[in-house]
């Protein structure tokens, strides 16, 4: 069944009205259109909606029962197209990202608040998850896009890098490397190291690049959170290496970083997308944020 728009708004426009010639004045058509147009429209449906005369225009019995179901399909209409506009025009949605803790506890929030600064009515949901489940939560459709480490290859996946970030020597106040002021890692293979658990990134590109130096650490405690491995440390549990993004998150802790070398780990920070899906229109002001940021 094929019922146009036009066809609705001249139905409810004459129905209301009562009237062709009020009608025609209202739409702006000639009274010719506005009967060819009833006339395809009770062809479509299969009977008469109006019941005309010289003196008289009122509905059917089918046209009054037909006429609160007319109004409501162009008020769907007309809302759905408002609402459209609005969210293209960032007036309202919803914004889902994932963003691992280090970067969500740290460098996110000021983001946030630069991106609800011009776009109020924008909802924005952020799951800080670790690395490896941020990068799943794009591939799954759970969220737009992520903020997260780079995943390396994925068929799936694109990966657009914002920064570079290096690990950092962390060690607790009145320790025996608190007077240098560079530390190797070699230096660090002397005391109890606390790590975070297999299968994080961090973890496994800190071990595979020490294993081509014949360097091993004496990992003593584990922890899936850095924000744990930080405490231990502040506890004197003993020493880590964490990314720099975490560094102001130790500054109110009586912990004592150090530039970290022989060799210098470092990660590319940037924004996950899944490949051939678009972004809406404000998941993509918020990555122009981003980039405007950082580059």
């Amino acid at each position: 069944m094929n019922i146009t728009l036009k066809q609705l708004r001249t139905f409810i426009t004459i129905a209301q009205s009562k009237s062709f010639a009020e009608a025609s004045e209202i739409l702006h058509l000639s009274q010719p259109a506005l009967s060819i147009s009833i006339k395809n429209l009770e062809e479509t449906v299969g009977g008469k909606l109006l019941a005309r005369s010289t003196r008289t225009l009122s509905l059917t019995p089918e046209g009054q029962i037909f006429l609160p179901t007319a109004k409501r399909l162009l008020a769907d209409f007309d809302d759905a197209f408002i609402e459209l506009a609005e969210l293209f025009s960032l007036k309202r949605g919803n914004l889902s990202l994932a963003a691992m803790p280090s970067f969500a506890s740290t460098h996110l929030p000021q983001h946030l608040l630069a991106f609800t600064t011009q776009y109020q009515e924008i909802k924005v949901r952020v799951h800080d998850v670790i690395a490896e489940e941020a990068v799943a939560m794009v591939q799954n459709a759970k969220v737009e896009f992520a903020i997260t480490f780079d995943p390396g290859e994925f068929d799936d996946l694109h990966f657009e890098t914002l920064f570079s970030d290096e690990l950092l020597a962390v060690f607790p106040d009145n320790h025996d490397l608190e007077q240098a002021e560079e530390l190797t890692w070699q230096q660090l293979s002397h005391y109890p190291f606390i790590a975070l658990q297999r299968p994080s990134s961090i973890r496994l590109l800190m071990e595979e690049t020490l294993a081509k130096q014949a360097l091993f650490l004496k990992v003593k405690y584990e922890s899936n959170q850095l924000a744990t491995v930080v405490q231990m440390v502040a506890n004197k549990l003993g020493v880590s290496a964490i990314p720099s993004l975490y560094k102001q998150q130790i500054q109110a802790l009586n912990i004592q970083h150090r530039p970290l070398a022989s060799p210098t780990i470092s990660r590319r920070v940037g924004i996950v997308t899944r490949k051939r899906y678009p972004l809406s229109q404000s998941a993509q002001f918020f990555v122009k944020l981003l980039r405007q940021h950082y580059h």
